[in-house]
């Protein structure tokens, strides 16, 4: 397969030097780490938003360093977790003295790293929380998971909490806003065809010319059936109607839906499979705040999507609306 590459080894250190090459007035880089934070980091009087998870979800994590957003991101190699060391000097460099939470998606090597950065913080009188993610409601202890992986509303716990920060708000808010979010948000994808990573340069797994995988997750684990080629309609009704089930709503509420493709997707068909989403939300009687379309949580150059829906009331929604400054999100 080709790729825009030099050596495959080098892929993610090039890319993130090639990010702060592009935005130098709002990125910079820790030397010596696989780590962007915000050219202003640490920001007196402000809680510090961090996250990071392996690299290929692009624009996940960095795209969304910013104000109202994150503070900082550390990029594992592709779809590895960064290492406790890495993690650890992000929280250092991103932490004002207000403390810093960590938005952590549900991946083993992710979580347990997160909590040795936390503890070898801690002993540096830094403040660390984390919130942890686990909003796919397709499977749950999958390849890299104990539990429901972390995927897509995730981009959401990032918006929220990073408004709240903005605001002035405690560590302990700050916390409190995201775990609304994680409580109350729900996403399945499907994937037409298998991702290629720069090391293997194949596809990771073997689907066929008129087969699609539903409850697919972001590296390419098993979902939770191997099916018969499926319609835009028939695709979007599968997974809306498993996470509205895993979420069981009332009638009227208030949600945010997002319709993410996953690297290898166009824009044209995410719009088609937005339309009957937002045909299904009318049919379950739900009131549709804000419906987001585009890749924000990618697997590479897979060609598949995802559907989140996520409940809100008031105060997400001032907090998913307030404004944002960043690569991949702006409000």
């Amino acid at each position: 397969m080709k790729k825009l590459i030099n050596d495959p080894a080098d892929v993610v250190d090039e890319m993130l030097d090639g990010m702060v090459a592009a935005y130098p007035d709002r990125l910079r880089r820790l030397d010596g780490y696989e780590v962007l934070v915000r050219a202003d980091a640490p920001v007196d009087g402000k809680v510090g938003v961090v996250s990071g998870g392996g690299s290929g979800h692009e624009p996940t994590h960095a795209g969304y360093i910013g104000d109202g957003m994150l503070d900082g991101a550390a990029a594992g190699q592709v779809f590895t977790s960064p290492t406790a060391d890495q993690l650890n000097e992000m929280v250092k460099a991103c932490d004002a003295g207000e403390g810093v939470l960590c938005v952590v998606k549900n991946y083993e090597g992710d979580v347990m790293n997160f909590e040795t950065a936390g503890e070898m913080a801690a002993m540096d009188d830094v403040e660390v929380e984390q919130v942890v993610v686990n909003d796919d409601v397709a499977v749950e202890d999958s390849l890299y998971t104990s539990g429901r992986r972390g995927v897509c509303g995730t981009i959401l716990v990032h918006k929220v909490a990073g408004a709240k920060a903005a605001e002035g708000a405690e560590l302990a808010e700050v916390k409190r806003v995201a775990e609304k979010v994680v409580d109350n948000v729900g996403t399945m994808g499907m994937a037409l065809t298998s991702c290629v990573t720069p090391e293997k340069g194949e596809p990771t797994f073997d689907l066929g010319e008129d087969e699609l995988e539903l409850g697919i997750g972001i590296h390419g684990e098993p979902g939770t059936q191997r099916a018969d080629m499926m319609s835009a309609d028939e695709i979007t009704e599968h997974l809306t109607e498993k996470v509205l089930d895993d979420l069981d709503l009332d009638s009227g509420q208030e949600v945010v839906t997002i319709v993410n493709g996953m690297g290898g997707t166009p824009e044209m068909e995410l719009f088609v499979v937005n339309k009957r989403l937002q045909e299904l939300m009318d049919d379950h009687d739900l009131q549709v705040h804000d419906a987001w379309v585009g890749d924000y949580m990618t697997s590479l150059d897979m060609m598949g999507c995802s559907v989140t829906v996520c409940a809100v009331d008031d105060e997400l929604k001032e907090l998913l609306d307030a404004p944002a400054d960043t690569l991949a999100l702006k409000r």
